[in-house]
């Protein structure tokens, strides 16, 4: 009988979004990986979908588990919180702790 190996579970819009999802997958104990990352430079040679990144789990038997965690991350909403640096008047992500354009650190009085 043969058994598979491994399963494609998620394919991403962006490199960051497939890498973030392996992350989250493999902090729930999910072995997974990141396939197609230089695919991208094939868009326009082959369909659009051939070129995007990918998500798989290498144990078949953690896809419903996987799935869960997918539909957690799909699920969250993006944060409109946001932060305004005191050292260069950039707005930064709420959940960043310190501003993406300069590098200072945010106080906690600065939510």
């Amino acid at each position: 009988m043969h058994h598979r190996l491994m399963k494609r579970v998620y394919t991403a819009l962006n490199l960051p979004d497939a890498h973030l999802l392996r992350d989250l997958l493999q902090h729930a104990g999910i072995a997974a990986h990141v396939f197609n990352e230089n695919a991208n430079s094939l868009i326009g040679f082959v369909p659009v979908t051939a070129g995007l990144p990918q998500v798989w789990i290498t144990q078949v038997h953690q896809e419903q588990h996987a799935n869960a965690v997918i539909a957690d991350y799909q699920t969250r909403s993006p944060t409109t919180v946001t932060r305004q640096c005191a050292a260069c008047a950039e707005s930064s992500p709420g959940e960043f702790d310190s501003c993406w354009n300069c590098g200072a650190v945010f106080s906690d009085t600065t939510r």
